[in-house]
């Protein structure tokens, strides 16, 4: 029987249809341009309006507001209007003989022309559609269409049905006809609509023929690549292959993006960790030659989120004196792109800073707890001094935290509030910490323990017993801690808790009991997992031989399944801790191999930063090195250099200048110059360091040791810019030489030609025999943790002073600070011994 109905209701909607397609009414609708037309039309034939030309009706309202600007469309006007009621009363009545597709285009133009998410004939077009959707599964019959299937998708993701059943559905019809779609619009739009419903697998899938279609499609337009990345976003995935194909489309749509699209893709970025100078760039020239053209705050907070952390000095003033004319007519949601864009600038602007706080005051009840989170961090980073505000913010969070139950929530007020001035301590708030703790994640445990040390450490906490009790939690999280890594099973559940957590607490309490955790489930480290594993032990800084080896294996036999990008953090992993796994020369040939026949893979500046990895690591691939000493390349990396965070800029400059001295130190061959004499000069006088106590005390023991303080200098700079905390010289009877009786022309040490320009003015050849000495205090910096083994930076410092000609001695701090050198006379006596070379 319900087959031969819906065979019935198939053939009505059939012959209306062939009926209507000359229809004289339905010609009419289709011909207004203006919605009062539609009304009039609609308001002398309410008797002969038929299914279709509802559905019509309202689908050319919608297309006449889509034809004008946003802000002189009138939706308000239409929703109001009592023949629009009408029309919506005649679907809701005539829904069932509505032809699939209709159902879905009429859900649409309602929901564009803005009527409430709970209204009666949306609910009701949303049912027919579930009902038809459930039948094409049923009976494996072509319904929706996927075109249709996508707009309806788009339709329940506008009403918030994130994780309704009826979208379990439209996954279910997509999981079985994603090989047939070879539309990008259509599988764009499906794939944010489904993403909250969706398996792992299925999302590799869906991940996998995006890839595909984005290859195979010669124009795709930059809205389809800005829908994959809020798939991503909303999967919490950074998956590099994507973004980057997504990143050129952008770049290759540029002259199209407007102030819109560009904040959006800066979002989406910021939400996936990407970045990319060129796009900064094209954004740059873009934005600061229309920057006279936005007026309004929302779009003039969309240019300053966009336009402020890359704009050169002369915009970036502009922007400013702008923000500080229209902050008061910002949102409360401008006000913290505002604040969050200042902090990303670095921006001490007392001005502007004062106007975003006396706005704050009048939207402060209008933010949720995580923007009031965000609020607090921003105005302490950019150093607030308004304490009416932050009293303000204060009693807003503690309400906050008496009434959540969210641990994340909570433990996130907790944090912020160890921020903010003058903030006393109240009992609840360590009950309140004590009671959500066996809920909390790892991330969750750190922010709380951080807390309460900082608290207990700086005295803010007064009521009677408080140390007790600081104890007994500080107990109780370290107890909960351990528990939450001891049931751990699936390792990569637990390399996505440890993503966020680091700090002094995790460091001393769990740091190694997660390595043990990570070693009892390294039969789960796969090709999947080697990056996140491989941030965890950069982050931790432990050298554990078997994960390490584990790691190198994985990388040697799923090279081609690894992004390039992604085998340069490995290759750091290895080179910051000087670690050779059992297979050393194949593991790095084969990621250099792979590396440099995916070159492009890289921006500018990553080149460089992967360059002085490799570097490090004693390797220095012609077509790397060659590519980066080049003109051409050097004025790109200037270009880019311009858009680059501050942070960002310092260490790729300060790489390019190790590299450079690594180059022509180790490859005379390649006859790449010396160029970095002004940059370190800069560097070394920018810097104001000073002879801290150790270096003072020491100098004395050598001054006592060598018969006098013109015997060895302290902290001294030498060729191609090396500090040294002292250096000596002994002769061939190892008798120490007199700085000031060196009064002899410059050398240069063999095979090695030093410039004159970066010669040392105390640097003198030496008589013959004569040997000279760099003497170096290593802290726990120059090891990896609970490991006497020297990381990566001071070995390869060690090399390039012997080919400067040194005797390099290295004084490790586990040997200066132990009980055996707790005396002077120790101390004296083991200086003796490492300087003449006595075992």
């Amino acid at each position: 029987m319900l087959c031969l109905r819906q065979v019935g209701l198939f053939t009505l909607r059939h012959y209306q249809a062939r009926t209507l397609s000359s229809d004289l009414l339905l010609s009419q609708i289709n011909s207004c341009t203006h919605e009062d037309e539609v009304f009039s039309l609609v308001g002398r034939n309410k008797a002969r309006l038929s299914e279709k030309h509802v559905g019509i009706a309202l689908n050319v309202l919608w297309q006449l507001q889509k034809k004008r600007p946003l802000l002189l469309r009138a939706s308000d006007y239409i929703r109001n209007h009592s023949q629009f009621l009408t029309l919506c009363v005649l679907a809701e009545n005539k829904v069932e003989h509505m032809e699939d597709e209709a159902i879905v285009d009429t859900l649409y133009s309602i929901l564009r022309l803005n009527v409430e998410h709970h209204n009666s004939l949306a609910g009701v077009l949303v049912t027919e559609a579930w009902k038809r959707l459930e039948r094409q599964v049923l009976y494996y019959c072509a319904l929706l269409s996927l075109p249709a299937l996508s707009k309806f998708a788009l339709c329940l993701y506008k009403q918030h049905r994130h994780f309704s059943p009826v979208i379990g559905k439209v996954a279910h019809v997509v999981d079985l006809k994603l090989d047939s779609i070879q539309d990008i619009r259509i599988l764009s739009v499906l794939m944010i609509s489904i993403s909250d419903v969706i398996s792992q697998s299925f999302r590799d899938r869906l991940l996998h023929k995006a890839g595909q279609l984005l290859e195979e499609k010669d124009e795709v337009h930059f809205n389809h690549a800005k829908r994959i990345l809020q798939f991503l976003q909303n999967v919490n995935l950074r998956y590099h292959p994507l973004i980057e194909k997504c990143n050129k489309i952008f770049l290759k749509c540029a002259s199209h993006l407007d102030i819109h699209s560009i904040s959006l893709i800066f979002g989406l970025y910021e939400q996936l960790s990407f970045d990319n100078a060129e796009f900064r760039l094209v954004a740059k020239q873009l934005l600061s030659e229309t920057i006279d053209d936005y007026y309004d705050p929302e779009t003039f907070a969309k240019l300053f989120f966009s336009l402020g952390p890359i704009a050169g000095s002369k915009v970036r003033e502009r922007l400013l004196a702008t923000a500080v004319r229209m902050a008061e007519e910002f949102s409360s949601h401008q006000v913290l792109v505002i604040l969050k864009t200042m902090q990303k600038m670095k921006c001490r602007n007392s001005h502007l800073l004062k106007k975003m706080a006396s706005v704050l005051h009048k939207h402060l009840d209008s933010y949720h707890v995580l923007q009031l989170v965000k609020l607090a961090q921003y105005l302490v980073a950019l150093r607030c001094h308004d304490l009416e505000l932050f009293a303000k913010l204060k009693m807003l969070l503690f309400g906050f935290l008496k009434s959540s139950v969210i641990p994340a929530d909570i433990a996130a007020i907790i944090r912020v509030l160890a921020t903010l001035p003058s903030f006393q301590v109240e009992e609840i708030v360590i009950n309140k910490a004590a009671a959500v703790l066996p809920q909390c994640r790892l991330h969750h445990l750190n922010c709380i323990a951080t807390t309460l040390v900082k608290w207990n450490h700086y005295d803010q906490l007064h009521w009677q017993n408080s140390s007790e009790l600081c104890v007994k939690l500080l107990q109780k999280l370290n107890a909960c801690g351990f528990q939450r890594l001891q049931k751990a099973n699936n390792l990569n559940l637990l390399l996505e808790e440890l993503t966020h957590t680091n700090g002094e607490w995790f460091e001393e309490v769990l740091s190694e009991e997660t390595v043990a955790v990570c070693q009892h489930l390294i039969g789960q480290i796969t090709w999947a997992n080697v990056l996140q594993l491989s941030f965890f032990l950069i982050k931790t800084n432990r050298r554990c031989p078997s994960l390490l080896d584990r790691i190198a294996s994985v990388t040697v036999e799923n090279m081609d399944k690894i992004h390039p990008f992604e085998i340069y953090f490995i290759i750091f992993l290895f080179s910051a801790l000087n670690y050779d796994p059992p297979a050393n020369e194949k593991f790095f040939e084969s990621c250099i191999q792979y590396l440099t026949s995916n070159l492009s893979c890289f921006e500018t500046h990553h080149l460089v930063l992967l360059g002085h990895v490799l570097v490090v690591a004693g390797y220095f691939p012609p077509v790397l090195i060659t590519k980066i000493f080049n003109v051409s390349f050097l004025s790109k990396l200037d270009a880019q250099l311009e858009v680059l965070p501050h942070t960002l800029k310092q260490r790729v400059c300060l790489c390019l200048m190790k590299l450079n001295r690594a180059v022509c130190l180790e490859c005379p061959e390649f006859h790449i110059p010396w160029f970095h004499e002004h940059y370190c000069q800069r560097v070394f006088r920018n810097s104001n360091s000073r002879i801290n106590p150790l270096r003072q005390r020491v100098h004395r023991m050598l001054t006592e040791i060598l018969g006098g303080s013109h015997y060895a200098r302290i902290s001294v700079r030498t060729p191609y810019y090396y500090e040294i905390d002292f250096e000596c010289v002994l002769d061939e009877n190892k008798k120490p030489l007199s700085y000031m009786a060196q009064n002899i022309a410059l050398e240069d040490v063999e095979g090695i030609h030093l410039r004159h320009d970066i010669k040392d003015e105390g640097r003198k050849v030496l008589p013959p025999g004569a040997q000279r000495i760099a003497l170096e205090f290593l802290n726990s910096k120059a090891f990896s943790k609970d490991s006497r083994h020297l990381k990566g930076e001071p070995a390869v410092k060690k090399r390039h002073l012997e080919m400067l000609g040194y005797r390099v001695v290295q004084i490790p701090h586990f040997e200066w600070n132990s009980m055996v050198l707790s005396k002077k006379g120790e101390q004296l006596e083991y200086l003796r011994r490492h300087l003449y070379g006595i075992q």
